[in-house]
């Protein structure tokens, strides 16, 4: 069962990397554009059938996107899964602790300041991936040092109220921004919303390293969900050290999320909608959900941004509302069935 829902993860990918490259403004054979996509690798020669210019929009327009996608959709969905394991909630998710509001604050100050102070908003988008980087790392920082003030036997519910007592602190700092700078509120709120736009590879550039680390750290760890699911007590007579382990963990599920925030904006919901479909699916294992979490859920922010970028072309919906279209009833229903769990 393991092996062939692995399969069915791989392939999801592989469709989405297709439907991904081919549907567009200009729609392409998606034979002519697997064709070309096996091109790319190394001894492989297909005649795809397609132009120069055709060519050009699959390799350096329309592929770093859903690359991209892959990316940041596996990231978050890896994150959302790691989360619920660690914290035993089955609402957490990549923003819970605080990573959202830094990141948020800090892109807002970057265009609010950087706009008043006569800054050319084209040469922003060098500095906002850097921004948001920068302002969701400070955020988990405080939230840990906040989550630490209760001492060595602190809870995963302590650090939980940390992350939203910082996340009202960087919201209230944003709002104040926006107020004194209206001018700036389109170019925060189009960020704010979530994107996946990129002019290139750079984007993926960014984000690859922190996605292998985020995936080789928490996937290596992913037994020992298993372990703190049954309590501390438990794991710790089986040999297991639960309050390094959750840190470890969250760490490396914080670095992710914040690289994933960096390149694409606020892209709600991934991390609740697909950890929890897997979980429905394939069983209640986390050495099952994290990985195949990590391949559905690129998967499926790559299909997202397909439907963002046609449904109503020639115009673009920004992702973030369609991941909360879909997320909002989503969310209500896994609220409606985790009651007993939240009391």
């Amino acid at each position: 069962m393991r092996k062939r829902w692995l399969a069915a993860g791989i392939v999801a990918v592989l469709v989405a990397l297709v439907a991904g490259v081919s549907l567009g403004p200009v729609s392409l054979p998606p034979g002519s554009v697997a064709a070309e996509l096996l091109n790319l690798l190394p001894g492989v020669h297909l005649d795809s059938g397609l132009s120069e210019r055709e060519i050009a929009i699959v390799t350096e327009l329309r592929l770093p996107r859903v690359v991209l996608g892959l990316l940041v959709g596996g990231l978050l969905a890896l994150a959302g899964g790691c989360y619920q394991g660690v914290f035993r909630n089955p609402l957490a998710e990549p923003y819970l602790l605080g990573v959202a509001a830094g990141a948020g604050l800090a892109v807002t100050a970057v265009i609010a300041l950087g706009a008043g102070a006569g800054g050319a908003i084209s040469g922003l988008p060098v500095t906002i991936p850097l921004a948001a980087f920068v302002g969701s790392l400070v955020a988990v920082a405080l939230t840990y040092l906040l989550g630490a003030a209760g001492g060595r036997d602190r809870s995963p519910a302590t650090l939980v109220l940390a992350g939203v007592a910082v996340s009202a602190f960087f919201a209230a700092g944003q709002t104040y921004l926006l107020q004194r700078h209206a001018d700036s509120i389109q170019p925060v709120y189009s960020w704010l919303l979530g994107r996946l736009s990129t002019a290139g590879w750079a984007d993926v550039r960014l984000v690859l390293p922190y996605f292998l680390v985020t995936a080789i750290v928490v996937l290596l760890h992913r037994r020992e969900l298993d372990v703190l699911s049954v309590g501390d007590d438990e794991a710790v007579s089986l040999g297991l050290h639960p309050q390094r382990s959750r840190w470890l963990l969250v760490a490396a599920a914080s670095l992710g999320t914040a690289a994933a925030v960096s390149a694409s904006g606020l892209i709600g919901f991934v991390g609740i909608i697909v950890p929890h479909t897997v979980r429905l699916l394939a069983g209640s294992s986390y050495r099952v959900i994290l990985p195949l979490s990590m391949l559905f859920g690129g998967a499926f922010l790559a299909l997202t941004d397909v439907v963002a970028r046609t449904a109503a072309a020639p115009a673009e919906i920004p992702i973030g509302v369609v991941t909360a279209l879909l997320g909002g009833p989503f969310f209500v229903l896994v609220l409606r069935t985790a009651r007993r769990v939240l009391t």
